[in-house]
């Protein structure tokens, strides 16, 4: 034991109070564990609720208000956005964040799990410290979730300042809207803000180092992207990397393409979004037994137990896609673990979706990774300009993909690019998760008109049954 640290115990304790980490805790404790949730952040929610997920749709939410209240003349209405108050925009996005992390707090405390705020480290496989404002604690108990999260990873001479240049935190922050902004990295987070900044009045620069956007979906995903950023003024720097990057009041960004041709940006501001990296450098794993990669990632079985025996570990530390829903999927697999009922993480798909204009969302598999797997695969494809429903919502951009087997009509997956692509991949995660065929599609009825009409039409395209489209030659 620490000198001078207070000895507390418990059957479980959950360390970090993201999704994953306060969705186990209350589950647990719905479970009737005695659980200790330790986080080191004064509110609980993770990077996900509190600069991550939630405060981005609501930048997202505000930009996309702008960019309709443009297109309106169409309709024959005419909307005047004066001016963009960042100070209330921001406090709007605050107050959400607040509700919400209040409400996690009061969901915690309702089903009984107990809350210390201090940084853990494990200081065996059954015992870790927790450092607070007030000193040391020591915990005992008998199992564990690891719950960290990731944390953004930045090159070198890139570290963000919180003014010249910033990570995705700073950037949900910003006082005024840059006039000049620089984005490095075309992954969801650095085309999430830089198509939010581009509808708030910046010019943005986006540098990504494939020369493609979203290269590893089906080319017509990452082109029908292209087009729209494109539009909105957004200029890309596809197959190049940043070199350099010099801080002053106009900060000066080094490029390089592919066949080595140097380039120089300036900018206001630079936002730096190239990857994540796993929350565990300091949290004691090797005093804890508990098994990570190179990267730093814990490796779980299907129960999403680590290599210490009594420890698991869910969310972003675990590696696989970073998603708060899959999370919350691991948390309570390991929940239900623990509280010894039958329990594994063996779900066919992980549903994923960027928050770009037009959304796009999918779940399984594109038709090359189908046929990488020796499929032989039949897709099916439905605009949305042919879609009633997008037309009276001035969204036809974009489209609706089903992959199946062709042999057995099993379908694989969806991918859709539109207006609330987010909103419809639930029902094609079930389908495929439920190993559903064409036909299941075909014949459920869906109603008109809507978006969702248009995993139907794709679906029926796919059979060659299509009424709305022209069926392809078969």
């Amino acid at each position: 034991m620490v000198v001078g640290s207070v000895a507390k115990g418990c059957q479980v304790v959950v360390v970090g109070a993201g999704p994953g980490g306060y969705l186990a805790a209350i589950r647990l404790a719905q479970l009737k564990k005695d659980v200790i949730l330790v986080e080191s952040s004064p509110s609980l929610g993770g990077v996900c609720l509190n600069e991550g997920c939630i405060p981005s749709k609501a930048l997202i939410h505000a930009a996309d208000l702008i960019e309709n209240a443009k297109n309106a003349g169409t309709m024959g209405l005419s909307i005047k956005v004066e001016s963009v108050d960042m100070e209330k925009l921001a406090a709007w996005k605050d107050a959400i964040v607040k509700k919400l992390t209040g409400g996690v707090k009061m969901l915690a405390a309702s089903n009984g799990a107990e809350v210390i705020h201090g940084k853990a480290k494990f200081l065996s496989n059954r015992k870790l410290e927790v450092q607070g404002e007030s000193g040391a604690q020591l915990i005992e108990f008998e199992q564990a979730v690891i719950a960290t999260g990731s944390l953004p990873f930045f090159p070198p001479g890139m570290e963000p300042d919180g003014q010249h240049v910033i990570g995705a935190r700073e950037a949900l922050s910003l006082n005024e809207v840059p006039k000049r902004l620089v984005v490095i990295g075309g992954g969801y987070i650095g085309l999430e803000l830089g198509t939010v900044y581009a509808k708030l009045g910046s010019d943005v620069d986006l540098i990504e180092f494939f020369p493609k956007l979203l290269s590893q979906h089906d080319p017509e995903v990452g082109e029908a992207l292209t087009r729209r950023i494109k539009s909105l003024g957004v200029k890309l720097h596809l197959g190049s990397k940043a070199t350099k990057i010099e801080r002053g009041p106009t900060t000066r960004v080094t490029i390089e393409d592919n066949e080595g041709k140097e380039s120089v940006l300036e900018a206001d501001k630079v936002l730096i979004s190239i990857g994540r990296l796993p929350a565990t450098r300091e949290l004691g794993l090797k005093e804890a037994g508990v098994q990570a990669d190179a990267k730093g990632f814990i490796k779980v079985d299907s129960r999403m137990e680590t290599s210490a025996p009594g420890i698991f570990a869910v969310g972003d530390v675990v590696g696989g896609p970073l998603l708060a829903h899959k999370a919350y999927r691991e948390a309570k697999v390991a929940a239900e673990v623990i509280a010894k009922r039958p329990s594994a993480f063996d779900n066919v798909v992980i549903p994923a979706v960027i928050y770009t204009d037009p959304e796009i969302a999918w779940a399984g598999l594109s038709e090359a990774e189908a046929k990488q797997q020796g499929y032989e695969v039949v897709t099916g494809t439905f605009p949305f300009k042919a879609s009633g429903r997008a037309m009276t919502l001035n969204a036809a951009e974009g489209f609706v993909k089903t992959v199946a087997d062709a042999k057995t009509k099993r379908i694989l997956g969806v991918h859709i690019v539109g207006a609330e692509a987010s909103e419809m991949i639930s029902e094609a995660a079930l389908a495929i998760e439920m190993g559903a065929f064409l036909d299941d599609l075909a014949q459920t009825i869906h109603p008109h008109p809507t978006m969702s009409e248009g995993l139907l039409e794709s679906v029926d395209a796919a059979l060659g049954e299509a009424i709305h489209v022209i069926n392809k030659a078969r």
